[in-house]
């Protein structure tokens, strides 16, 4: 490799993209950090204060105040202009003052930075997961992660290149349940033939606007033939429309069995609620781990975004030692989503040269290095190769 002062994307990226035969084309949604999703999404809100823009933060809890509090000093750095206003969300309370108030400020500034908020298990069953209660309020129905094999990072497959689109507001995770007689509990899944055509449609978008080939459903409709059988039903019907990318199905389990033993096969896939959650973590244990992929959430008018996992890291909370990559990323697609896209390529490209190039690895990676020391580094890439910013 060349030395670092002359680093670009577009090297760091290649042989990260090399064996997809739409690299040209997922190499210029790389660079350009996934801009073209609003066009069938949602506007952006647009700038308001002086040109600066207003973006909810929430911190969640785990390792989320820790990583946003990267997030917002690295944001400073930069000087990129975006002003955070932080709604903490109490994950032990019953009332749902807190939380409303966090959709009140996603409703008033129309994007979000979030942290996970942790589900106790112990409370009463008619607690509603904050986190569920924040994307059907807002109704943020297409789940979005792009899990892709990085260089630098060792793992047991390679060319992995995968997005995951995810139905995010019904299915299992409706949240009615209810136990008529003790010791029977019904738990009902909820499968609509409206919200499944839509991100059915979302996926054959995205995958057209990124140059994918494929379209792959995952289902459980061999057993659920109603409720998984409309889900992909419905996605036969929209694949009907799309003629120039290719369609295909396959039972939930199945999927996971093919995506540990060849997951190059997979290119756009496209799945109900709760596989999409297996499947996700899947995939993101395949590239290295949940600390490295971002995730975004989809509405109509709202956007929100997050590490791509979900995980909340309770267990390493506070001790310096968490991976900030998947939390960098995500803001970073928060800064595309803002159409700020030359700030979203500097950090983006610092991040990815201080996990390929430096091989600077927080302890989940198998390295030593501490967050705060892959934070510094990746500021120091921002100084060492900084010509985009003349271009801000």
């Amino acid at each position: 490799m060349t030395g670092r002062s002359v680093l670009s994307l577009s090297r760091v990226l290649q042989p990260w993209l090399q064996t997809s035969t739409h690299k040209a084309h997922v190499l210029s949604a790389a660079l350009c950090g996934r801009r073209q999703m609003s066009r069938y999404t949602i506007i952006p809100p647009p700038a308001r204060y002086g040109g600066r823009h207003m973006v909810t933060l929430i911190p969640g809890d785990g390792i989320g105040p820790e990583l946003l509090s990267h997030v917002r000093e690295l944001f400073r750095f930069c000087c990129v202009p975006v002003d955070f206003e932080v709604v903490n969300v109490d994950s032990t309370m019953t009332s749902e003052d807190d939380i409303n108030d966090a959709i009140t400020a996603i409703r008033r500034n129309g994007v979000a930075l979030k942290g996970n908020i942790e589900t106790n298990h112990n409370l009463p069953p008619s607690f509603i997961s904050r986190n569920n209660l924040l994307r059907t309020s807002l109704d943020l129905y297409a789940n979005v992660m792009h899990c892709q094999s990085l260089p630098g990072v060792r793992t047991r497959h390679r060319n992995i290149d995968i997005i995951i689109i995810r139905e995010n507001t019904e299915g299992e995770y409706s949240s009615l349940e209810h136990e008529s007689v003790s010791g029977v509990v019904e738990c009902l899944k909820i499968i609509t033939r409206t919200n499944s055509l839509r991100i059915a449609d979302y996926a054959f978008r995205l995958a057209r606007e990124r140059g994918r080939r494929r379209v792959t459903a995952v289902h459980k409709a061999n057993i659920m033939k109603l409720g998984d059988g409309l889900f992909l039903q419905c996605c036969k019907e929209v694949a009907a429309g799309y003629q120039d990318i290719a369609f295909d199905a396959m039972i939930v389990d199945n999927t996971t069995m093919q995506l540990v033993s060849k997951p190059q096969q997979f290119d756009v896939m496209v799945m109900p609620n709760l596989y999409g959650n297996v499947v996700s973590n899947v995939c993101a244990g395949l590239v290295g781990g949940p600390g490295l992929v971002p995730g975004a959430n989809y509405g109509t008018d709202y956007a929100v975004f997050e590490c791509g996992t979900r995980n909340t890291g309770k267990s390493i909370a506070d001790g310096n030692i968490a991976n900030p990559t998947a939390m960098l990323l995500a803001s970073c697609l928060l800064l595309d989503h803002l159409r700020l896209h030359a700030y979203a390529t500097m950090i983006r490209r610092a991040v990815i040269a201080t996990v390929t190039e430096t091989r600077l690895h927080t302890a989940d990676l198998g390295g030593q290095g501490s967050t705060s020391d892959v934070v510094h580094s990746i500021m120091k890439e921002i100084q060492s190769t900084g010509p985009l910013t003349q271009n801000i």
